[in-house]
């Protein structure tokens, strides 16, 4: 019984050393080191631009009797201010893109039973470009009158079909804010039947890149 104890503790003892054997390598005191800077630039994320229309804040035109004659019976008014705006960068303009806004007025019609109408050949306008054109890309429409012929040449054919108001001939000669307004003059003939009209001048961009 003795002898069996004893192997029993050398066994023990053996197996103790051999762990203790198990050592990592020896770390230095000072470790020798040195620094990478990392640095990035994040630049903003770029949004891209177009082209919009916007109309300044208005309750409607009223129209005044101005200007009758024997002839005919003038009603005029100003369009509110008209803002064609293109915040493209070159890079986004397609070569030979171009944009324009034209304007159509459906019939003028009474409110009252039977309702009395007025056709919108009958209502002409004249353009003007509020901001200025540094390479003349950017132009106001030509004047339109009514079939009631104004007599200053302007095509009479009044607002029945899409008339220009403003454009550009080259999208990328002349980017930023444009402003543009019209004359309007609504010409009828001398007996044209008495009442309170309503019509709609309806504005369009059209984008062409």
């Amino acid at each position: 019984m003795k002898s069996n104890r004893t192997t029993q503790i050398l066994a023990v003892s053996v197996l103790a050393l051999a762990f203790a054997g198990v050592a990592g390598p020896a770390m230095a005191d000072d470790p020798d080191t040195d620094g990478i800077d990392v640095s990035v630039t994040i630049e903003p994320l770029r949004v891209p631009g177009q082209v919009s229309m916007t109309v300044a804040d208005n309750t409607g035109v009223t129209l005044t009797e101005h200007g009758s004659n024997a002839a005919a019976r003038q009603f005029t008014g100003t369009l509110p201010t008209v803002t064609v705006t293109d915040t493209r960068l070159p890079d986004e303009i397609p070569a030979g893109s171009f944009w324009a806004v034209v304007g159509q007025s459906s019939q003028l019609t009474t409110t009252g039973t039977p309702a009395k109408t007025i056709g919108p050949e009958y209502l002409g306008w004249a353009p003007h470009l509020l901001t200025g054109s540094s390479t003349g890309a950017v132009e106001a429409g030509e004047p339109v009158s009514s079939v009631v012929s104004d007599g200053t040449g302007a095509p009479a054919v009044g607002l029945q079909g899409q008339e220009l108001l403003i454009s550009t001939a080259n999208a990328t000669e002349e980017i930023g804010t444009h402003k543009v307004n019209a004359d309007l003059a609504l010409r009828t003939p001398v007996d044209v039947a008495a009442g309170e009209y309503h019509s709609t001048l309806t504005l369009s961009l059209f984008d062409q890149s």
